[in-house]
């Protein structure tokens, strides 16, 4: 509405028509509503009064116009004239619309270069969001690999589908306890940063190993590393083998690991072994974990802290399975004292034969 009509709140008068069509081309031009700009700065209120008050510099909306719509921009600012006596007339505005858009359009129709304007954003508008739909759904992608590192792919699934994940009881499963021998004295030879390179490519090159065996890495806290066989996924006695298997494949590729700017770190791994029942389960819903809980997870423990350095140090529960598959060179140690389990027979596993 024209700032005249405001002011007397009397009729619309052909001038007042003309004000509000520059209206109209700005909504156009700015494809946004009237006064788009200035409604971040002013309320809707704010402005009309300010339409109506007799400024120096009335309020108009801003606007920025491609090259070659420059001169419809002009015609704009002619319509909008704040004297309604030196704004286009009617007629005038009409002819010189049609000869803007008789150079960019056959039928030189408003109408008709509108349209064309609008299909042309809307096939631009199409484009982008086909290109924001793909970012979405490699980021969904991205957020889901990651769950399924973090989480055994069968439970994440299942969160993924708003599921809850019940605890599980498993039968037997045979656990891998290791860590580094000497670990704080190594820490004190190096800064913060370099503890935390050396860890992430220590572990890096132990997870490319275990890809390797049918196992689950559960955690990774300091030095510590703890892998499971025989769940979320069952598979009979072949955990034992598989933990064994995987455990003689760690000792063989620490022997030759070095660690980049530290290859004067001698690395040296005590590894303990132990098969039994545990349950498992879903622990925390902002940085969900997979635990495992039972006297078996606690007796792995104690044959990792009670073993030697470089060496698989296994319980009785353990070699009672490998035996079954009759090519694991296995030699007892004999009888130790184990926290919390009193005297215990415990072994070492020393290879496998080959076929």
């Amino acid at each position: 509405m024209a700032p005249e009509v405001l002011r007397s709140g009397g009729k619309a008068t052909p001038e007042a028509d003309v004000y509000s069509v520059g209206i109209i081309i700005s909504e156009i031009l700015t494809r946004d509503a009237p006064f788009g700009q200035e409604r971040e700065l002013y309320s809707i209120n704010e402005i009309v009064s300010r339409i109506k008050e007799h400024l120096d510099f009335p309020l108009r909306p801003g606007f920025q116009t491609a090259p070659d719509m420059g001169v419809i921009g002009q015609l704009m600012e002619k319509c909008w004239e704040e004297d309604p006596t030196k704004r286009l007339p009617l007629l005038k505005l009409s002819s010189s619309l049609r000869a803007l858009m008789a150079k960019v359009n056959k039928s030189g129709s408003l109408v008709d270069n509108l349209l064309q304007r609008l299909e042309k954003y809307s096939t631009n508008l199409e484009k982008i969001v086909d290109e924001k739909v793909e970012e979405l759904r490699q980021e969904k992608q991205k957020s889901e690999e990651l769950l399924k590192q973090m989480l055994p792919a069968s439970v994440a699934d299942r969160l993924k589908a708003g599921l809850t994940v019940e605890p599980e009881f498993y039968d037997c499963v045979t656990i891998y306890f290791s860590d580094i021998v000497g670990f704080t004295v190594i820490c004190s030879q190096l800064k913060p940063e370099q503890i935390i390179i050396f860890l992430n490519e220590l572990y890096s090159c132990f997870d490319d190993v275990i890809g390797s065996f049918d196992v689950y890495k559960v955690e990774t806290i300091g030095d510590a590393y703890m892998v499971v066989s025989g769940l979320p996924n069952r598979n009979g006695n072949e955990h034992a083998r598989q933990i064994a298997r995987m455990s003689l494949a760690l000792l063989r590729v620490i022997s030759e690991f070095k660690a980049s700017g530290f290859p004067q770190t001698v690395i040296k791994l005590r590894i303990g072994l132990n098969s039994g029942p545990v349950c498992a389960g879903v622990v925390g819903l902002k940085m969900p974990r997979y635990c495992l809980f039972g006297d078996s997870v606690n007796t792995a423990s104690r044959m990792e802290s009670n073993g030697v350095e470089l060496k698989i140090h296994m319980s009785g529960s353990t070699v009672g399975i490998l035996e079954t598959f009759g090519n694991f060179q296995i030699q007892s140690r004999g009888h130790i004292e184990v926290k919390g389990k009193g005297m215990m027979e415990t072994f070492w596993l020393l290879g496998e034969k080959g076929p």
